[in-house]
């Protein structure tokens, strides 16, 4: 029997479609993407609940993988420029840092207004080396995911195996560093997952540094896109990068079976400073 294709973003977007559901429900019926502004970020104040992008995908999250989320973001006031998702259980779970959010590896969408794209998919920190950092919370410690991120940089890895068809076939970048000067991997560069670690023994311990594993999508696409497309698609890149998260964090996320009203998980194998909203 032959297998079926993997179903990607691009797939998903032009064919995401509007289901009948209350209006109340966070289900991204009601997002614009105009809401989306390479000027000033990502607009979540002065709205109503269920047009909020923070309340969209954490309701979207919840239901596919029957588990809470935590939100969390960089910003304030109506339009934040940086906001994540990380599974309840994964911080809890850590007996040093489950306070806080800094060494849990997450779901993110953020704004890159130089080149004018989108942003979503596969974040997992770093912080800073111990005694580096005033703040609380965020200096690495041994039970965040880093370490764990940090394993899977070798050729061979399921990482690898990961990077090799996300860069390669679905268009996604890969990029390690202090978020000023970051490696910066995609399908024309791509060689192995060993390039990371060699870039993360590079890092200054005196410097904010992380990993992001997303989908760059250009500021046209978006613009020709639906509200609801648009969340469509994102959820259909965090279910891509599912395998990847898993690969970095203590407590594995399953998908539940697919719900109406939302998008399900391509098909394929099995595979091994912020204050919370």
């Amino acid at each position: 029997m032959k297998a079926k294709r993997r179903v990607s973003p691009r797939d998903l977007l032009p064919l995401s479609r509007s289901s009948k559901v209350s209006g109340g429900e966070p289900t991204g019926e009601a997002f614009k993407p105009e809401w989306i502004d390479f000027e000033r970020g990502i607009r979540v104040g002065n709205l109503e609940p269920h047009e909020r992008i923070t309340q969209i995908l954490k309701y979207r999250l919840e239901r596919r993988y029957g588990t809470p989320f935590v939100t969390d973001r960089w910003g304030r006031g109506v339009f934040w420029q940086w906001i994540c998702w990380l599974p309840k259980a994964n911080r809890l779970a850590k007996p040093i840092s489950h306070s806080y959010t800094f060494g849990c590896a997450k779901l993110f969408i953020g704004l890159d207004r130089g080149t004018r794209v989108f942003q979503s998919g596969l974040q997992v920190e770093r912080g800073y080396g111990a005694g580096r950092s005033p703040y609380p919370g965020n200096v690495l410690q041994e039970d965040w995911d880093w370490h764990r991120l940090m394993v899977q940089c070798r050729r061979g890895s399921g990482l690898d195996a990961e990077l090799e068809r996300l860069l390669r076939r679905e268009g996604f970048v890969a990029e390690l560093g202090d978020f000023e000067h970051n490696l910066v991997l995609d399908r024309t560069n791509f060689t192995s997952a060993a390039r990371l670690r060699t870039a993360a023994a590079r890092q200054s311990t005196d410097r904010w540094v992380g990993f992001q594993l997303y989908y760059p999508m250009p500021e046209r696409e978006l613009r020709s896109s639906t509200g609801y497309e648009l969340v469509t698609a994102i959820d259909a890149v965090f279910a891509e990068v599912l395998p990847a998260l898993n690969l970095c964090q203590q407590v594995r996320l399953e998908p539940r079976e697919a719900e109406p009203g939302l998008s399900p998980r391509s098909a394929g194998p099995p595979r091994a400073g912020p204050r919370p909203e």
